[in-house]
């Protein structure tokens, strides 16, 4: 009778125990706002949850599903920005970050205000993108590579791209390309995820650029694993279904075209010794090249477009190593048959688009989407990009990013595709 008063009692504690380690847990997810330290501290890394036996895990798992999944909604509930009855203080106002000539050729951005009033069209137009994302990936005809493969498919690494934010309850693919410096800006406003002089930077243009593309500003999805161990795909399947997830595209071959001009019409050391100059090496024979990239370009050598699409095209590309980034087909950036997104913007419409998603975030009031984008690499231009390129190349290379073409709506360029 002692050893089972004793067992019960040791069971009892070590209950208690357990639900101790996931509120501390989740002080680190940080949605419930279970905060053990101040907002102006790096968070603790947790020491690993133990782990159920077997013949006690099914139960375990789903007790701890609907613990979650509670403890999530009451902490979206209470840091619904609608809800605080204090107002926001005001929204400051920041300069242009300093660009030199060549950059703001290159990149295109457009500091003029723009006119973003709702437009009685968009929640149409919005439904209808996301309508035919979904039917497209529901449709067993269309086949494109890991289209068929679930959530707990995807490797871990493939999530990098999924950026969260637990204090409203957003995640957010970025696509290189497609305006993401402006959007990681945001999510680091809102998250609050990088201080200026001990303060949350309010403001997004005030952070500087070299900061927005650190890994380490942002909480992505492949870094549960390291913090939240075996319980990292529960948690993000649980944010998957509590949080909004959005994301941005734009034409591929515009996309292409801008991710060639970016990087390789400028001067850029790493792109340089990464890819331009096997790219030089291999498609245009030249067996010695300048060791850095201002020698290179004083030289007059550059990766030309027509290298570029050859790289692209290459099948022994991939085999040694996956697209980069910026030219990484979305599909496989952010896997929109596996996550439901609740919006997707067009940088063809960025304006409008983020004024709607900020709206739909509840979250206009506490900032603005920094200035527009211009997109100086447009549609029109990609006749005179590709007049170069085969046409056996053009089709290709359409069949290479036909997904993105289909899943976001955009047109078959039949004018590049035919005589």
């Amino acid at each position: 009778m002692a050893k089972a008063r004793l067992f019960r009692l040791w069971l009892a504690l070590g209950s208690v125990f357990m639900i101790l380690l996931i509120i501390v847990y989740w002080d680190n997810v940080g949605t419930a706002h279970f905060y053990l330290h101040t907002s102006l501290s790096r968070p603790h890394l947790p020491d690993p949850l133990p782990t159920p036996g077997p013949e006690e895990g099914k139960d375990f798992m789903s007790d701890v599903d609907e613990f979650l999944d509670k403890l999530l909604s009451s902490g979206l509930k209470q840091s619904d920005p609608s809800r605080k009855k204090t107002e926001e203080p005001p929204l400051l106002a920041s300069s242009k970050p300093v660009l030199s000539n060549m950059e703001e050729s290159v990149r295109g951005y457009d500091w003029s205000p723009h006119d973003t009033k709702q437009n009685p069209n968009q929640d149409r137009l919005q439904a209808e993108r996301r309508r035919v994302l979904r039917d497209f990936c529901a449709n067993s005809s269309f086949v494109f590579p890991t289209k068929e493969r679930s959530f707990d498919d995807i490797p871990n690494y493939e999530l990098n791209h999924l950026i969260v934010d637990d204090r409203h309850g957003i995640i957010y693919c970025y696509v290189p390309k497609v305006a993401c410096t402006n959007w990681k800006r945001v999510m680091i406003v809102l998250s609050e995820s990088l201080l200026d002089q001990g303060m949350p930077y309010r403001e997004p243009l005030d952070i500087p650029r070299e900061h927005v593309h650190n890994s380490s500003t942002h909480l992505t999805f492949n870094k549960f694993w390291r913090r939240y161990g075996k319980f990292s795909r529960h948690l993000m399947k649980i944010k998957l279904k509590k949080y909004t997830k959005f994301l941005f595209v734009r034409d591929p071959f515009v996309r292409l075209i801008s991710a060639f001009r970016s990087k390789f019409e400028l001067e850029n050391e790493e792109f340089y010794q990464k890819f331009a100059i096997p790219m030089l090496k291999m498609y245009s024979n030249l067996t010695s090249l300048p060791t850095s990239v201002s020698d290179a370009f004083s030289a007059g050598l550059k990766v030309s477009f027509t290298n570029f699409i050859q790289y692209l095209l290459d099948p022994h590309t991939e085999r040694l190593a996956p697209f980069n980034e910026h030219w990484r087909q979305v599909y496989r950036l952010c896997h929109p048959c596996q996550i439901d997104y609740d919006f997707v913007g067009k940088l063809e419409t960025l304006d409008e688009d983020a004024a709607q998603l900020l709206r739909l975030l509840k979250v206009d009031q506490l900032l603005h989407f920094p200035p527009s984008y211009r997109n100086r690499t447009a549609s029109s231009w990609e006749e005179d990009w590709f007049a170069r390129i085969p046409l056996a190349w053009r089709q290709q290379l359409y069949k290479l990013y036909e997904a993105d073409f289909v899943l976001f709506g955009y047109p078959k360029p039949e004018n590049l595709l035919r005589d």
